[in-house]
């Protein structure tokens, strides 16, 4: 499913060149559940963001599903991306004065595909979480574990391959923290 070899990145600047990451390898098989660890400014993000389509490496390869992607256009790209990966980010990054179900409905906008089935995707997204009852609230009326609910609702509507998660139970109790961990 996912296959690095010796993955770089090196950001620019007026001080000088930063490398984050260094000669990073490893493969992720289809069905596997891996963690990142590491501390505080060690490359994590980083890493999430070139494994997600986010950002490019500047050094090595990175093959998904198969296909080289630094080949790829930045719409094919976002295609991919679309198609196959979910993403909760720690900031959750919802919409503010958009409701609960158009946040989660958004990545299905951005799918070429027609979905006739639309409101039965978010509304099973939303109660594979626990929040079909806030739908209608706009997402900045929300604590911060529904919010995190959210996000992760979000991730799941497009049914991906592959879940990029960062810190996704950070708001939860541990209750609902287990049960989104059996979700994924």
């Amino acid at each position: 499913m996912i296959s690095c070899r010796n993955i770089g990145k090196t950001y620019h600047n007026e001080g000088g060149d930063t490398e984050v990451l260094k000669g990073v390898s490893f493969d992720i098989a289809d069905g596997e559940f891996v963690s990142i660890m590491g501390p505080s400014g060690s490359g994590k993000s980083t890493l999430m963001h070139i494994l997600g389509l986010l950002d490019r490496a500047t050094g090595g390869e990175y093959r998904l599903e198969d296909r080289d992607v630094s080949a790829l256009s930045d719409d094919e790209l976002a295609r991919l991306r679309n198609e196959v990966i979910g993403f909760v980010f720690q900031a959750f990054n919802l919409l503010p004065r958009t409701s609960v179900f158009e946040n989660v409905e958004l990545p299905l906008l951005y799918d070429r595909n027609d979905h006739e089935d639309t409101k039965t995707r978010v509304m099973a997204a939303l109660k594979a979480v626990n929040m079909e009852h806030r739908a209608g609230y706009l997402s900045n009326q929300l604590s911060g574990g529904e919010k995190q609910r959210v996000a992760i609702a979000r991730a799941l509507v497009n049914n991906p391959k592959i879940i990029f998660a960062d810190e996704p139970t950070g708001n939860l109790d541990r209750e609902s923290a287990e049960d989104i961990l059996t979700l994924f």
